[in-house]
């Protein structure tokens, strides 16, 4: 999950690398630091903390040298301690590595290295790297690197300097995103595009086991043999901007409010008056031969995979499994003839899930992808893709990306019902009416976000909270759960309402806040009001999220938040909004770190 960046050219490469690291630190906050090559030395500046903190101790960006790396770190082998801070070198100084992954055989590795005299200064599974990579230097740093390549067992992306070959930055990648930025006059590495855009918005994409050496007037990239291949050239449309806070305090604010947009322009010339138009590369003959579904995802994703599940199997009478991507992959799971696997990541690059559709495929399944990240590898490995297309989602706590999915999800579902002829004319034309008016909708709740600030005024002090929801709810349920968890450390839970008797009721008291989802349908309406009255009667704070215009609930419940009406299947993207500014709120009044949450990084990229 940690955030590299490399740079080589003619300009000063230390702005160059503390500007585009700033924008990867969602990606890893612990500890940070750069290494360039001046004359013939490897300078390097590194410590403990976010990089605002490091660089007014230690002026990241005056580092001199024309070609250099840097780091921010999440950390996996050893504490947060300044000998453990990227980059790491050899003994000599003069070869200098910062990486993203986890190396599974370092131990060996570190034995076999210690018996030859290397001593090794951290923790960490990286210096081994380093240290693996000086044993076989002998004047060409991509020889060197390619027969370390060949010891590592586990994933990587690394990034590598050498002062004695200060014209070159070697760049190398194994199950961790690697992307390569090709300039005027200078080249660029990065963990993802979003670092480098202000820069160049022309990308190669390395592949697992390849190695690249550039120089600031060219790029040579070679597989594990060293056989020298081509790569094709990407542009990137993204615009930069989105990647900036403009005026909002956090990116996840900023996030919150984008959806109204993001849901249109997901909705952007995929519905008609009279039909959803999705050109994903799957017949009308592919879908009707369709048996089962199984979708594969994590965290959030994974929440959106839930819903998805209700919906298809509602409308589209498909059967649809969703399976932890993390488990999927350490079973023998069946997957019969007909039988689609589906992957949902915002980044493209969940570890976990890339590992489950690999395994997927060895049963010669069909991966059909849902990802925000055009060119990541899960896009990259699937045979259809579909882009949400949010632009950049910089906060840690994913919330634009995940009502996207929701959307996605639902246009994915009426494209297979009609061409199934499980949903007839009349029905498509009604549920395109209903998702148009999503974004008036979600930001009409926007509108409300002062009431939901006032409501966070109340709980912030509270350290636990139940969320409650039945049906195509429930997920949401969870969603808002971890939510609250992720950015203001409140331990929450979600919890089908119907459970609420087999064990959880007994948590109810006096100081509970309990958050039930209680939009008004004509299936789970009158049973949620049951358990809200379950709770009522053992003391619980209940707030409510209704349909506006309700009166009958709110006779019930302590606080309500009110979304507008819209379908059944539809409630879940409107419904998760007041939950999303709920826990922003809470977090900022606690004065938690909102975009960079503890012990969390936005790409889960190891294992």
């Amino acid at each position: 999950m940690c955030g590299i960046v490399g740079y080589i050219g003619g300009k000063s490469a230390g702005p160059i690398l503390l500007e585009c690291l700033r924008k990867l630190e969602y990606r890893g906050y612990d500890s940070a630091g750069i290494a360039t090559i001046k004359g013939n030395e490897i300078l390097v500046k590194k410590d403990v903390g976010k990089i605002d903190e490091i660089d007014k101790i230690h002026d990241l960006g005056s580092i001199k040298g024309n070609v250099g790396i840097s780091h921010c770190r999440w950390a996996t082998h050893g504490k947060v301690t300044k000998n453990n801070a990227h980059p790491h070198g050899n003994i000599k100084n003069t070869i200098s590595i910062v990486h993203n992954g986890i190396i599974e055989n370092y131990q060996e590795i570190k034995k076999k290295l210690k018996e030859k005299g290397y001593k090794f200064s951290s923790d960490t599974d990286t210096e081994v790297i380093a240290h693996l990579i000086d044993s076989f230097y002998s004047g060409s740093i991509k020889d060197a690197v390619l027969s370390a390549m060949g010891m590592l067992e586990g994933s990587y992306a690394l990034a590598i300097i050498c002062s004695d070959e200060p014209e070159l930055l070697i760049a190398a990648r194994n199950d961790s995103p690697l992307v390569l930025g090709i300039g005027n006059g200078e080249n660029f590495i990065s963990s993802d595009v979003y670092a480098i855009m202000g820069h160049t918005r022309k990308v190669m994409y390395l592949e697992n086991k390849e190695l690249a050496v550039l120089s600031k007037e060219r790029i040579w990239i070679y597989n594990s043999g060293g056989k020298e291949i081509k790569k094709k050239l990407n542009t990137i449309e993204w615009d930069a901007k989105k990647a900036e806070k403009l005026g909002f305090d956090h990116f996840m604010l900023k996030e919150i409010f984008e959806q109204p947009d993001t849901i249109a322009d997901t909705l952007d010339g995929k519905i008609g008056e009279d039909s959803i138009s999705l050109d994903i590369g799957l017949t009308n003959s592919d879908i009707k031969k369709i048996k089962r579904i199984i979708i594969v995802a994590c965290g959030t994703s994974w929440h959106a995979a839930l819903t998805g599940e209700f919906m298809i199997e509602e409308l589209a009478k498909i059967p649809v499994e969703v399976e932890y991507a993390s488990e999927f992959r350490y079973r023998d799971p069946i997957i019969e003839e007909g039988t689609i696997v589906m992957a949902i990541s915002q980044s493209g690059e969940t570890a976990d899930t890339l590992a489950a559709i690999r395994e997927a495929r060895k049963k010669k399944a069909m991966i059909v992808s849902i990802v925000n990240v055009e060119g990541s590898s899960i896009a990259r490995e699937s045979d259809v893709v579909i882009y949400t297309k949010v632009g950049p989602e910089i906060g840690v706590a994913s919330t634009k990306a995940f009502t996207s999915q929701l959307v996605t999800l639902y246009l994915m579902t009426i494209h297979f019902g009609a061409v199934r002829g499980e949903i007839d004319e009349q029905q498509v034309r009604n549920r395109i009416r209903d998702i148009r008016l999503i974004p008036a909708q979600v930001r009409s709740i926007l509108e409300e976000h002062g009431k939901i600030k006032k409501l966070a005024e109340v709980f912030f002090k509270k350290e636990n909270t139940i969320y409650l929801g039945r049906g195509i709810n429930f997920p949401i349920a969870l969603e808002g759960a971890l939510k609250l968890k992720e950015v203001s450390y409140i331990h929450a839970e979600g919890y089908p309402a119907a459970e609420m008797k087999h064990g959880p009721i007994a948590l109810i008291d006096k100081n509970m806040p309990v958050v039930v989802i209680a939009t008004q349908d004509t299936r789970t309406y009158k049973k949620v009001m049951n358990n809200i009255e379950e709770v009522k009667s053992r003391g619980g704070i209940l707030i409510a999220i209704e349909t506006k215009g309700d009166e009958e609930t709110k006779k019930h419940v302590d606080h309500n938040l009110y979304v507008p009406r819209n379908s059944y299947i539809l409630t879940p993207v409107l419904a998760v909004v007041p939950l999303q500014l709920f826990a922003y709120y809470m977090a900022v009044l606690r004065g938690c770190d909102v975009d960079k949450p503890r012990n969390l990084a936005k790409a889960v990229v190891v294992e």
